[in-house]
Protein backbone atom coordinates (compact mmCIF):
# COMPACT_ATOMS: atom_id res chain seq x y z
CA UNK A 1 0.00 0.00 0.00
CA UNK A 2 1.14 3.61 -0.57
CA UNK A 3 2.83 5.21 2.45
CA UNK A 4 0.51 8.14 3.19
CA UNK A 5 1.08 10.44 6.17
CA UNK A 6 -1.86 10.62 8.55
CA UNK A 7 -2.31 14.35 7.91
CA UNK A 8 -2.41 14.03 4.11
CA UNK A 9 -5.70 14.05 2.20
CA UNK A 10 -5.84 11.60 -0.69
CA UNK A 11 -9.03 11.24 -2.70
CA UNK A 12 -10.02 7.57 -3.05
CA UNK A 13 -10.60 8.18 -6.76
CA UNK A 14 -6.89 8.89 -7.29
CA UNK A 15 -4.58 6.11 -8.48
CA UNK A 16 -1.31 5.70 -6.58
CA UNK A 17 1.17 2.89 -7.16
CA UNK A 18 1.79 0.64 -4.16
CA UNK A 19 5.13 2.20 -3.14
CA UNK A 20 4.24 5.89 -3.56
CA UNK A 21 5.01 8.10 -0.53
CA UNK A 22 2.84 11.09 0.39
CA UNK A 23 4.14 13.54 3.00
CA UNK A 24 2.41 15.57 5.73
CA UNK A 25 -0.46 17.90 4.84
CA UNK A 26 -0.32 17.14 1.12
CA UNK A 27 -3.55 17.00 -0.89
CA UNK A 28 -4.13 14.67 -3.83
CA UNK A 29 -7.41 15.13 -5.66
CA UNK A 30 -9.46 12.70 -7.74
CA UNK A 31 -8.36 11.89 -11.30
CA UNK A 32 -4.68 11.80 -10.38
CA UNK A 33 -2.27 9.03 -11.36
CA UNK A 34 1.14 8.61 -9.68
CA UNK A 35 3.57 5.93 -10.82
CA UNK A 36 5.81 3.52 -8.88
CA UNK A 37 8.67 4.85 -6.81
CA UNK A 38 7.42 8.45 -6.76
CA UNK A 39 7.54 10.59 -3.65
CA UNK A 40 5.33 13.54 -2.76
CA UNK A 41 6.76 15.72 0.01
CA UNK A 42 4.86 17.90 2.50
CA UNK A 43 2.22 20.54 1.76
CA UNK A 44 2.01 19.61 -1.94
CA UNK A 45 -1.23 20.08 -3.90
CA UNK A 46 -1.75 17.69 -6.81
CA UNK A 47 -4.98 18.62 -8.54
CA UNK A 48 -7.14 16.58 -10.87
CA UNK A 49 -5.68 15.73 -14.25
CA UNK A 50 -2.12 15.09 -13.03
CA UNK A 51 -0.33 12.12 -14.60
CA UNK A 52 2.97 11.58 -12.78
CA UNK A 53 5.39 8.90 -13.96
CA UNK A 54 7.80 6.52 -12.29
CA UNK A 55 10.44 7.60 -9.74
CA UNK A 56 9.38 11.24 -9.72
CA UNK A 57 9.82 13.54 -6.74
CA UNK A 58 7.66 16.57 -5.93
CA UNK A 59 9.04 18.74 -3.15
CA UNK A 60 7.51 20.90 -0.44
CA UNK A 61 4.66 23.28 -1.36
CA UNK A 62 4.66 22.60 -5.10
CA UNK A 63 1.32 23.01 -6.87
CA UNK A 64 0.67 20.58 -9.71
CA UNK A 65 -2.04 20.45 -12.40
CA UNK A 66 -4.15 23.39 -11.25
CA UNK A 67 -6.55 25.29 -13.49
CA UNK A 68 -4.87 27.37 -16.25
CA UNK A 69 -4.46 31.12 -15.81
CA UNK A 70 -6.22 31.69 -19.12
CA UNK A 71 -9.48 33.61 -19.52
CA UNK A 72 -10.37 31.39 -22.50
CA UNK A 73 -10.40 28.29 -20.30
CA UNK A 74 -13.95 27.03 -19.86
CA UNK A 75 -13.45 24.08 -17.55
CA UNK A 76 -12.65 21.49 -20.21
CA UNK A 77 -11.08 18.22 -19.07
CA UNK A 78 -7.32 18.46 -19.62
CA UNK A 79 -4.16 17.02 -18.07
CA UNK A 80 -0.65 17.73 -16.89
CA UNK A 81 1.84 14.94 -17.64
CA UNK A 82 5.20 14.48 -15.87
CA UNK A 83 7.66 11.95 -17.27
CA UNK A 84 9.70 9.37 -15.38
CA UNK A 85 12.60 10.38 -13.11
CA UNK A 86 11.66 14.05 -13.08
CA UNK A 87 12.22 16.23 -10.00
CA UNK A 88 10.01 19.21 -9.12
CA UNK A 89 11.52 21.40 -6.39
CA UNK A 90 9.91 23.67 -3.80
CA UNK A 91 7.06 26.09 -4.60
CA UNK A 92 6.85 25.26 -8.31
CA UNK A 93 3.51 25.94 -10.00
CA UNK A 94 2.53 23.78 -13.00
CA UNK A 95 -0.84 24.37 -14.69
CA UNK A 96 -2.69 21.82 -16.78
CA UNK A 97 -3.62 22.44 -20.41
CA UNK A 98 -6.54 24.02 -22.22
CA UNK A 99 -8.49 22.84 -25.25
CA UNK A 100 -5.71 24.23 -27.46
CA UNK A 101 -3.26 21.37 -26.79
CA UNK A 102 -5.27 19.44 -24.26
CA UNK A 103 -2.38 19.11 -21.84
CA UNK A 104 0.78 20.53 -20.39
CA UNK A 105 3.63 18.05 -20.78
CA UNK A 106 6.92 17.73 -18.93
CA UNK A 107 9.32 15.07 -20.18
CA UNK A 108 11.56 12.45 -18.59
CA UNK A 109 14.68 13.11 -16.51
CA UNK A 110 13.93 16.81 -16.03
CA UNK A 111 15.04 18.95 -13.11
CA UNK A 112 12.71 21.85 -12.34
CA UNK A 113 14.13 24.11 -9.63
CA UNK A 114 12.28 26.16 -7.01
CA UNK A 115 9.61 28.75 -7.83
CA UNK A 116 9.39 27.83 -11.51
CA UNK A 117 6.07 28.37 -13.28
CA UNK A 118 4.90 26.25 -16.23
CA UNK A 119 1.78 27.73 -17.75
CA UNK A 120 -0.95 25.96 -19.69
CA UNK A 121 -0.17 24.01 -22.87
CA UNK A 122 3.61 24.10 -22.45
CA UNK A 123 5.50 21.13 -23.89
CA UNK A 124 8.85 20.44 -22.23
CA UNK A 125 11.14 17.76 -23.65
CA UNK A 126 13.37 15.21 -21.94
CA UNK A 127 16.51 16.00 -19.90
CA UNK A 128 15.60 19.67 -19.48
CA UNK A 129 16.91 21.79 -16.58
CA UNK A 130 15.03 24.92 -15.53
CA UNK A 131 16.79 26.90 -12.80
CA UNK A 132 15.08 28.86 -10.02
CA UNK A 133 12.19 31.15 -10.94
CA UNK A 134 11.93 30.47 -14.65
CA UNK A 135 8.55 31.99 -15.54
CA UNK A 136 6.98 30.41 -18.60
CA UNK A 137 3.90 31.77 -20.36
CA UNK A 138 1.40 29.55 -22.17
CA UNK A 139 2.04 27.45 -25.29
CA UNK A 140 5.83 27.45 -24.90
CA UNK A 141 7.80 24.53 -26.37
CA UNK A 142 11.19 23.56 -24.91
CA UNK A 143 13.00 20.77 -26.73
CA UNK A 144 15.29 18.07 -25.30
CA UNK A 145 18.46 18.85 -23.30
CA UNK A 146 17.75 22.57 -22.94
CA UNK A 147 19.17 24.39 -19.89
CA UNK A 148 17.67 27.73 -18.82
CA UNK A 149 19.23 29.89 -16.10
CA UNK A 150 17.35 31.42 -13.20
CA UNK A 151 14.96 34.37 -13.23
CA UNK A 152 14.12 34.01 -16.93
CA UNK A 153 10.68 35.05 -18.26
CA UNK A 154 9.59 33.33 -21.48
CA UNK A 155 7.03 34.86 -23.84
CA UNK A 156 4.00 32.82 -24.89
CA UNK A 157 4.32 30.65 -28.04
CA UNK A 158 8.13 30.74 -27.94
CA UNK A 159 10.05 27.62 -29.00
CA UNK A 160 13.51 26.83 -27.62
CA UNK A 161 15.56 24.40 -29.70
CA UNK A 162 17.27 21.29 -28.37
CA UNK A 163 20.65 21.52 -26.61
CA UNK A 164 20.34 25.31 -26.24
CA UNK A 165 21.69 27.05 -23.14
CA UNK A 166 20.11 30.35 -22.01
CA UNK A 167 21.86 32.50 -19.43
CA UNK A 168 20.11 33.55 -16.24
CA UNK A 169 18.18 36.77 -15.88
CA UNK A 170 17.45 37.36 -19.58
CA UNK A 171 14.02 37.69 -21.20
CA UNK A 172 13.13 35.29 -24.04
CA UNK A 173 10.78 37.08 -26.47
CA UNK A 174 11.54 35.05 -29.62
CA UNK A 175 12.49 31.54 -30.67
CA UNK A 176 15.95 30.28 -29.66
CA UNK A 177 17.53 27.97 -32.29
CA UNK A 178 19.02 24.62 -31.25
CA UNK A 179 22.60 23.99 -30.08
CA UNK A 180 23.43 27.61 -29.19
CA UNK A 181 24.30 29.84 -26.24
CA UNK A 182 21.97 32.80 -25.76
CA UNK A 183 22.36 35.77 -23.42
CA UNK A 184 22.14 39.56 -23.30
CA UNK A 185 19.38 42.15 -23.38
CA UNK A 186 17.86 41.92 -25.89
CA UNK A 187 18.55 38.19 -25.98
CA UNK A 188 21.02 37.29 -28.70
CA UNK A 189 23.21 34.56 -30.16
CA UNK A 190 26.48 34.21 -28.21
CA UNK A 191 28.01 31.21 -29.95
CA UNK A 192 27.59 27.48 -30.09
CA UNK A 193 26.96 25.47 -26.91
CA UNK A 194 30.26 23.66 -27.41
CA UNK A 195 30.68 22.49 -23.81
CA UNK A 196 27.22 20.96 -23.71
CA UNK A 197 27.61 19.29 -27.10
CA UNK A 198 30.96 17.77 -26.14
CA UNK A 199 29.57 16.46 -22.87
CA UNK A 200 26.80 14.73 -24.80
CA UNK A 201 29.17 13.07 -27.23
CA UNK A 202 28.77 15.13 -30.38
CA UNK A 203 31.76 14.49 -32.68
CA UNK A 204 34.09 17.31 -33.73
CA UNK A 205 32.88 17.13 -37.36
CA UNK A 206 29.30 17.81 -36.25
CA UNK A 207 30.34 20.70 -34.02
CA UNK A 208 32.39 22.23 -36.85
CA UNK A 209 29.43 21.94 -39.23
CA UNK A 210 27.16 23.68 -36.71
CA UNK A 211 29.77 26.45 -36.27
CA UNK A 212 29.73 27.03 -40.03
CA UNK A 213 25.95 26.90 -40.11
CA UNK A 214 25.54 29.61 -37.48
CA UNK A 215 28.26 31.79 -38.99
CA UNK A 216 26.11 32.01 -42.12
CA UNK A 217 22.98 32.72 -40.07
CA UNK A 218 24.37 35.32 -37.68
CA UNK A 219 27.67 36.67 -39.01
CA UNK A 220 27.50 36.69 -42.81
CA UNK A 221 25.10 39.67 -43.09
CA UNK A 222 22.52 37.57 -44.92
CA UNK A 223 18.78 37.66 -44.41
CA UNK A 224 17.03 34.49 -43.30
CA UNK A 225 16.21 33.12 -46.75
CA UNK A 226 19.71 33.92 -48.06
CA UNK A 227 21.31 32.17 -45.07
CA UNK A 228 19.17 29.07 -45.58
CA UNK A 229 20.07 28.95 -49.26
CA UNK A 230 23.78 29.36 -48.47
CA UNK A 231 23.70 26.59 -45.88
CA UNK A 232 21.97 24.18 -48.26
CA UNK A 233 24.48 24.90 -51.02
CA UNK A 234 27.72 25.14 -49.01
CA UNK A 235 27.49 22.76 -46.06
CA UNK A 236 27.04 19.02 -45.59
CA UNK A 237 23.39 18.50 -44.69
CA UNK A 238 23.94 16.26 -41.70
CA UNK A 239 20.92 15.70 -39.42
CA UNK A 240 21.98 18.42 -36.96
CA UNK A 241 22.26 21.03 -39.71
CA UNK A 242 18.93 19.91 -41.14
CA UNK A 243 17.35 20.34 -37.71
CA UNK A 244 18.62 23.94 -37.57
CA UNK A 245 17.18 24.67 -41.00
CA UNK A 246 13.84 23.08 -40.14
CA UNK A 247 13.67 25.06 -36.89
CA UNK A 248 14.30 28.39 -38.63
CA UNK A 249 11.90 27.68 -41.48
CA UNK A 250 9.09 26.78 -39.07
CA UNK A 251 9.68 29.64 -36.65
CA UNK A 252 6.55 31.79 -36.29
CA UNK A 253 7.86 34.37 -33.82
CA UNK A 254 11.22 34.71 -35.56
CA UNK A 255 14.56 33.75 -34.07
CA UNK A 256 16.64 35.83 -31.66
CA UNK A 257 19.16 38.25 -33.17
Amino acid sequence: MPKIHETAIVDPKSELADDVEVGPFSIIEADVQIGPGSKIHSHVLIAGGARIGTNCEVHHAAVISTVPQDLKFTGEKTTLEIGDNTVIREFCDLNRGTKDRGKTKLGKNCFIMAYTHLAHDCFIGDNVILANSVQMAGHVTVEDYVIIGGLVPIHQFVTIGKHAFIGGGYRIPQDVPPYILAAGEPLGYKGLNVVGLRRRGFPRETINALHSCYRLIYQAKLNRSQAIEAIRSELPLIPEVESVLNFIEKSERGIIR
